[in-house]
């Protein structure tokens, strides 16, 4: 296998996906995927990868400064030979652009977007899942869940939703978990299947979440991995797939886990 090639960066490979790159840059990366099954992997994982980072990360984005933003933009050399960007590149351009500018005010967020873990099989898709989950998760700081805990009401009418795709039962009271404040409940999609992330606020070690998938992989006992510093609990039974995420220590996610899997059921 030729390896005398520079490895194509996660932003590359975002444009080749997006269409943006010209047919020579675009050819030649088609060559190295061909020849490097990681660079290969990576291109799969990001194309799978449709999660809404702008709709999670909007109070961030509200934080960031336009206007040094705008002149860093305006002070970039447009390609000439570059394919036109279409509406939805050009937002996702805007929303990384928007990112870096937060990372320059001082806005903190633990990993750059779409994270930077290979240590995963991507012929395993509940653990590709999983790892996909774990580097949006890890984006989130206190401050991206701070406010108020909705009222009862409100955390129904956001359930109610992802309980309908899902085919679960999912009320406050089923979702609920001891000394952790349930802030939202979002509908999202991975790999064309509805995925459900239910964000929490421990008080103790900051943001925590359940997310759950489709999944036809079977009964699976509930195991404990590590991914991006934090500690994951996951499942499954015979339609879904679940995992807890959070910085709390192992036994305390275990036990947080063992109590909302008794009482989330099809």
């Amino acid at each position: 296998m030729n390896t005398k090639h520079t490895t194509p960066s996660d932003e590359d490979l975002t444009a080749f996906i997006d269409g943006e790159l010209t047919a020579e840059d675009a050819a030649r990366i088609e060559a190295i995927v061909k020849e490097d099954e990681h660079v290969a992997e990576r291109l799969e994982f990001l194309a799978r990868a449709s999660l809404p980072f702008e709709q999670a990360f909007a109070p961030l984005l509200q934080e960031a400064p336009r206007e040094k933003l705008e002149r860093m933009l305006e002070a970039t050399p447009a390609r000439e030979d570059a394919k036109a960007v279409s509406a939805p590149a050009a937002s996702r351009r805007r929303f990384f652009a928007a990112l870096a500018a937060s990372l320059v005010a001082g806005i903190a967020i633990d990993r750059a977007i779409l994270g930077l873990g290979r240590g995963f099989s991507a012929k395993d898709e509940n653990s590709e899942w999983r790892a996909v989950v774990a580097d949006y998760i890890s984006l989130y700081t206190a401050e991206t869940l701070a406010g108020p805990t909705p009222a009862r009401e409100s955390q129904a009418a956001q359930l109610a939703p992802l309980a309908e795709k899902l085919g679960l039962s999912l009320s406050p009271e089923a979702v609920s978990l001891p000394g952790v404040d349930f802030k939202r409940a979002l509908l999202l999609q991975y790999d064309g299947k509805p995925l459900a992330q239910i964000a929490y606020l421990d008080p103790e070690t900051g943001p925590m979440a359940l997310c759950i998938v489709r999944s036809d992989a079977g009964l699976k006992a509930p195991d404990l991995e590590s991914r991006k510093g934090m500690n994951v609990v996951y499942w499954s039974n015979g339609r879904h797939a679940f995992m807890l995420i959070g910085h709390a220590p192992a036994d305390r996610m275990a036990a947080i886990a063992d109590g909302v899997r008794g009482r989330v059921a099809a």
